[in-house]
């Protein structure tokens, strides 16, 4: 296989208003279609909220969406990420879980914005709520009021020294297990996938460890290509993904517009990997739909 893009353009981890993107469902598919995505997956967190939406905008346009979710879980004290992909969002099972997720999420919120009470920053719960729209509370809902209230210039101010481990605001969490969401998402129809490897700050150890032990839970894939990556990373999670036989995926973990993460920007898989639509075909658009 050679390093260059395949087509249709696959960008298979995107955020909308249902959790902690800016985007409604409908942009959001719509910014996709203008970057000539052909196929994206609606992957927020915890919640499948914002898939028929997106599906819906999705009709009389060049694309097909996938339903997805992005599942937070716990692993030797780090949160992991897991994507399911073509999931049924309707599943008992995926119902079953993603509402244990959310009393998660929400004692969570409760305990963050205690905090942040503490230290003289009342009414973070309430503006949180406010900026997630009815949608999934996350801490960058609270980043962003902290913003917002002038607290920070950015958000990446406020994890610094508000949200981060150690910090101020921030709470451990207590997510769900590996194995937890990728029975989940099986039993949904789905297929499990590990979001972002290279960005919960592991060393190569370590990292191989977490890829083994979700291969050994009865994941499909890894997420091989993003939009932005330190040189090198991509060749180096295609080598761990062949050495646990396990599928390449490819996603800009798409939350709003901003100049250095695009929908589909730089998203290719390097040679010697499967492709995640070519081990799991109904990820891929039928050929009426490729037509369009």
């Amino acid at each position: 296989m050679s390093d260059i893009p395949r087509f249709p353009l696959y960008d298979l981890h995107s955020h909308t208003q249902a959790s902690d993107g800016l985007l409604t469902p409908a942009d959001l598919v719509q910014r996709a279609a203008d970057m000539n995505v052909g196929v994206l997956a609606i992957t927020d967190h915890d919640t499948v909220a914002g898939v028929a939406a997106a599906q819906a905008a999705a009709h009389d346009l060049p694309l097909r969406v996938l339903a997805g979710v992005e599942a937070s879980t716990l692993w030797e004290n780090h949160e992991i990420h897991i994507v399911g992909l073509n999931v049924a969002c309707q599943h008992p099972a995926l119902t079953a879980f993603l509402a244990s997720q959310h009393q998660l999420r929400h004692a969570r919120a409760g305990m963050i914005a205690e905090r942040l009470a503490r230290a003289s920053i009342p009414d973070a719960l309430a503006g949180a709520q406010r900026l997630a729209q009815g949608g999934v509370i996350t801490r960058g809902h609270f980043a962003r009021y902290l913003v917002e209230i002038g607290k920070a210039d950015n958000l990446a101010q406020v994890f610094k020294h508000y949200l981060a481990r150690g910090k101020t605001g921030y709470v451990p969490p207590q997510w769900c297990t590996i194995e937890q969401a990728i029975d989940a998402i099986h039993d949904s129809g789905g297929v499990a996938v590990l979001a972002h490897p290279g960005r919960y700050g592991l060393s190569a150890k370590w990292l191989k460890r977490l890829i083994a032990w979700f291969a050994a839970c009865g994941g499909d894939a890894i997420e091989v290509a993003q939009c932005q990556q330190p040189p090198n990373e991509r060749t180096t999670l295609a080598g761990y993904a062949r050495d646990n036989q396990l599928a390449a995926s490819q996603g800009s973990d798409f939350h709003q517009p901003c100049p250095w993460i695009e929908l589909g920007r730089k998203l290719w898989l390097p040679g010697g990997v499967e492709p995640i639509w070519e081990r799991f075909p109904a990820l891929a658009p039928a050929i009426a739909d490729a037509d369009r």
